[in-house]
């Protein structure tokens, strides 16, 4: 998504919204997940050619010895307050909630898990963990759920191509190509442009 960001960045506007792969009853302590998990990231290993890391990974081996709980809530509260700041890095800083868990490890259900991010980014920490617990970012994070809702994402990622306010293209669900997912724009823009 970073290099399709750079290379249409003087053509499309890239957002970035949460989907609330897991809130409400898909909340889930990381034993009921880890085995699912334990059978597919080799896959997604192979397909991405990126790499979990060996600190997330310790959770999903060892998820009896693990307190994580799957959450997206507090996750998507921050994408928002961060939006707020730095609308036009919000990929950027996706990417990093990404990396920080599925490669370093940190349980994005623990408010701790942020700190370092808002040193990166120069966000004052008393004001972060203020808005991070009030209603006013929680709405907004729960917003973008439905909103995924109302667009039928049903997977994770997906990437949406929006020409007007009611005409969306789904470009991507689930790991896409940068080779692939760049044709799939390319084919929209001739299409409309037509």
């Amino acid at each position: 998504m970073k290099q399709i960001a750079d290379a249409y960045k003087d053509v499309v506007e890239v957002e970035v919204l949460s989907g609330g792969m897991m809130i409400g009853e898909s909340i889930a302590p990381i034993d009921k997940i880890a085995p699912f998990i334990l059978s597919a990231y080799k896959r997604v290993e192979e397909l991405t050619g990126i790499k979990f890391g060996d600190d997330f990974l310790w959770h999903i081996n060892n998820p009896d010895q693990s307190d994580w709980v799957m959450n997206s809530e507090k996750p998507a509260i921050a994408l928002c307050i961060f939006k707020e700041y730095y609308p036009l890095r919000q990929l950027e800083f996706a990417s990093d909630l990404q990396y920080a868990l599925n490669y370093e490890g940190r349980d994005l259900d623990d408010s701790e898990a942020y700190r370092h991010l808002l040193e990166k980014y120069s966000i004052q920490p008393e004001v972060f963990y203020e808005k991070l617990q009030s209603e006013e970012y929680k709405e907004q994070a729960y917003y973008e759920f439905e909103l995924c809702r109302q667009l039928q994402v049903t997977g994770f990622p997906a990437v949406l191509m929006q020409l007007n306010d009611s005409k969306f293209y789904l470009l991507a669900r689930g790991f896409t190509s940068y080779e692939e997912l760049d044709q799939r724009i390319k084919n929209v823009l001739k299409e409309t442009a037509e």
